[in-house]
């Protein structure tokens, strides 16, 4: 089995998106060179290129050729102690009072293209199997896309917010204890069913297993943090 406790692309996009959130990086600031990050985070600059470009898409940096990568994004101070302070489980009870609603809405509002995009992630979540770091990459994916497909800005910044608590210790060391072979099957066993539901326009269906879900991931970081 993959080693769960190296630094995968999320992981280190969630690390600078919090250094953002808290001001630790301002606006214009310029991020190191990728040999440095990758340094810093131990991790191959391969995986930091990815996490750049994933930065890059969610507007929170951009790169100029032959100068390097800027912060573009301008910090919410406000949210900063709230995003740094916020534990796996208040994670888990935040995506429970907005996802459901979200299946809804991407019913109502996804397009096929949209669809198309969770349909390769689920495919790269089941060929992750044996890789907790990559099958994580990929369900943050998956339900990042999930809520682009609202076309509701302001819930997709909210789920952004919400992902950086993935770039802490505590999640890191959570997800260790909790991905494990079955829960992992399970896991996208519901992906794919949320997935279908929304396919075939029935925002109930989709809701109702998202909930499932969701409850199914809050029981597993329950039991974690009680060993």
């Amino acid at each position: 089995m993959a080693d769960a406790q190296r630094m995968g692309a999320a992981d280190i996009a969630a690390l600078v998106r919090r250094e953002i959130a808290k001001g630790t990086l301002q606006q214009h600031d310029r991020l190191p060179p990728e040999r440095v990050m990758s340094d810093t985070y131990g991790a191959a600059r391969g995986t930091v290129r990815k996490a750049l470009l994933q930065l890059e898409e969610e507007g929170f940096v951009e790169t100029r050729p032959g100068s390097g990568t800027y912060v573009v994004h301008k910090s919410e101070t406000i949210s900063a102690s709230e995003i740094e302070n916020a534990t796996p489980l208040e994670l888990m009870d935040a995506r429970f009072a907005l996802e459901p609603h979200i299946c809804r809405l991407a019913v109502l509002h996804g397009r096929r293209a949209d669809f198309d995009q969770m349909e390769i992630l689920c495919a790269r979540m089941e060929a992750s199997m044996d890789d907790p770091v990559a099958f994580s990459e990929a369900d943050t994916a998956f339900h990042r896309a999930l809520a682009e497909s609202t076309r509701n800005g302001l819930l997709v910044w909210i789920m952004n917010q919400i992902a950086n608590v993935r770039g802490q210790d505590d999640w890191t060391r959570m997800r260790r204890l909790t991905l494990d072979l079955q829960t992992i099957n399970l896991y996208n066993a519901q992906h794919r069913q949320i997935l279908n539901a929304l396919r075939t326009r029935e925002p109930e269906r989709a809701a109702n297993v998202m909930k499932e879900h969701l409850e199914t991931a809050r029981l597993s970081l329950t039991r974690a943090s009680e060993t």
